[in-house]
């Protein structure tokens, strides 16, 4: 059994199309927010809409994709809709003459792309058979990776000829992506009734026990290595201007190479996560990623620091390259959309939690020094979530 590498990249697109607005929206949003807004507290609050809304539509979404039965598929309609409502309500954002209108564009494209995250995440579980699915996410990421590159390079250039046209880039590439996948991805035929789901159900109800405890922990897994991971993102500028010492343009130049690793790693993890297992995996992740974050509480030197940084974003790849696919490997048939809300439900939970907490910790010390403490606390809770679960791995050793 072989992995379609050209199916898979061209899938691929999708997340591409998603990841490639992030970037310029979160770097360019709170530029025009400052112009009508005085409160940063506001203005960080505008910028978490996006989280709120996967945490509260992405699931409802998902769930809903699985029970669509259209000539169009179970997903693609969700694209069709969410993905040119996105690129429409983007491109309008730096059009925006008052507060009132640049919210009423920030919020329908924030609720656009809650419409199609979910669904076209799920595409690769329905068209990648299941031992394949680590290998095809290390593919999806990339191309999620790349895209953020492509946003911080090129959308960079762009912005300093006009402050609308990263916003126009996004846009048109969003929609060119969904042309492609429209022309190239077909979903399978297949889709259970009502009452075949029920009887499945029905089936599977004592195994379903054991199997949602791994889901739970899994989950909860998740949500603390995210914990700790944006924690990290969002405070290391702060840490290193206060507590390295450095520029804080420097701090971001170290965490990139962080992303850079992940980028670099995505396809190489979803590999070993074939060969070896989805947990095991995800276990020498979390065990490196402590045993990195663990010195960095005491290393001081920038060159040590970068790294171990670089060895940070190997072993994050193996963390989040094969928890996705975990988790739809536990979903029933049919329910693949649903449980990718529950994977972008506890991950997007974090990510509002996590600074918001490290924040009061850094109120109550009065400093930015716990930053790495509390990240390893963090990662040693998702550590101890991931040794109990029992399901979501597949047989390994796929023959090439």
């Amino acid at each position: 059994m072989k992995l379609d590498y050209k199916k898979t990249f061209i899938l691929g697109l999708g997340f591409f199309s998603a990841s490639i607005i992030w970037p310029i929206y979160n770097n360019y949003v709170p530029i025009m927010l400052d112009s009508y807004v005085q409160s940063g507290v506001l203005i960080g609050a505008i910028m978490t809409i996006d989280n709120l809304f996967a945490v509260i539509f992405q699931p409802i979404f998902g769930a809903l994709s699985d029970k669509t039965n259209t000539r169009f598929g179970r997903r693609m309609p969700y694209l069709l809709v969410g993905v040119p409502l996105a690129a429409i309500f983007c491109s309008l954002i730096p059009s925006a003459t008052s507060l009132p209108s640049l919210m009423i564009f920030i919020i329908i494209m924030n609720f656009a792309m809650s419409i199609y995250r979910a669904p076209t995440v799920a595409l690769m579980p329905d068209v990648t058979p299941s031992p394949l699915r680590s290998k095809a996410n290390g593919v999806i990421n990339f191309m999620g990776g790349l895209a953020a590159v492509i946003a911080y390079g090129l959308g960079g250039l762009l912005y300093k000829k006009n402050q609308a046209y990263p916003f126009y880039m996004a846009s048109v590439v969003m929609v060119a992506a969904l042309l492609v996948l429209y022309i190239f991805i077909e979903e399978p035929k297949e889709i259970e009734n009502a009452e075949n789901q029920k009887d499945a159900k029905q089936k599977a109800m004592t195994r379903d026990v054991a199997k949602n405890k791994s889901l739970i922990l899994l989950l909860f897994a998740i949500f603390f290595w995210f914990t700790g991971f944006n924690a990290v993102e969002t405070f290391f500028s702060l840490y290193g201007q206060h507590i390295l010492g450095i520029d804080p343009s420097d701090s971001s130049l170290i965490l990139t190479t962080f992303s850079l690793t992940f980028l670099i790693f995505a396809i190489p993890a979803g590999l070993i996560g074939s060969k070896i297992g989805r947990k095991k995996t995800i276990l020498i992740g979390i065990i490196g990623i402590l045993a990195i974050f663990i010195p960095l509480i005491f290393v001081r030197d920038i060159l040590w620091i970068l790294i171990l940084l670089i060895l940070g974003g190997v072993c994050w790849a193996c963390i989040n390259i094969n928890s996705y696919p975990m988790v739809v490997e536990m979903a029933n048939k049919g329910q693949t959309g649903a449980y990718t809300g529950y994977y972008y439900f506890f991950s997007s939970s974090a990510a509002i939690i996590s600074p918001i907490l490290f924040g009061w910790v850094r109120d109550l010390v009065g400093s930015y020094e716990p930053l790495f403490i509390y990240s390893c606390i963090a990662f040693g809770a998702a550590l101890l979530c991931m040794l109990f679960v029992r399901h979501g791995d597949v047989v390994v050793d796929v023959a090439e």
